[in-house]
């Protein structure tokens, strides 16, 4: 992970935070061998934040999280939320979004649907990320402040 995506990674933490402090933010909250790139939780509820900068196999991480659901991994939580936030990245010039994209949402939605106790948000970072070392787009704060409101009204 490049620093623009840690840096976003750690606002969008330190934001949540400040939006819903009853729970406890962290980044890279490991289950098992998987880390997950923001965690909040209280006694009784678990919320999975992926961010997903320029990944080719985004539907990965959707998968997994859902595995560690089915296994029984977070048992000990009442509610389950996750949540994977794309970036431009995966906006096609003549309109809609990648298949990367719409797989992982299939895969998160359908997945979802088979628990009572999980749900699953895809949510827009609407920026495109610059590549390793390059310029950070104008706004990012901006962009990352809207893309906190989206998550805090879907959980």
């Amino acid at each position: 992970m490049g620093e623009f995506a840690e840096t976003v990674r750690d606002y969008v933490r330190d934001t949540l935070a400040e939006r819903l402090p009853r729970f406890d933010w962290e980044t890279e909250h490991r289950i098992r061998r998987t880390p997950v790139d923001v965690v909040g939780r209280t006694d009784d509820r678990f919320v999975a934040v992926e961010l997903e900068w320029r990944r080719a196999d985004s539907v990965n991480n959707t998968a997994k999280l859902f595995y560690y659901v089915d296994s029984g991994d977070l048992d000990r939580y009442d509610r389950i939320s996750v949540v994977q936030v794309f970036t431009g990245y995966y906006d096609l010039s003549s309109g809609g979004v990648s298949s990367k994209r719409e797989i992982a949402e299939f895969v998160g939605t359908v997945t979802a649907d088979s628990f009572e106790h999980v749900s699953f948000s895809p949510v827009t970072f609407g920026l495109e990320p610059p590549k390793r070392g390059g310029e950070w787009p104008d706004g990012w704060r901006a962009v990352a402040d809207e893309t906190v409101r989206e998550i805090v009204r879907d959980i």
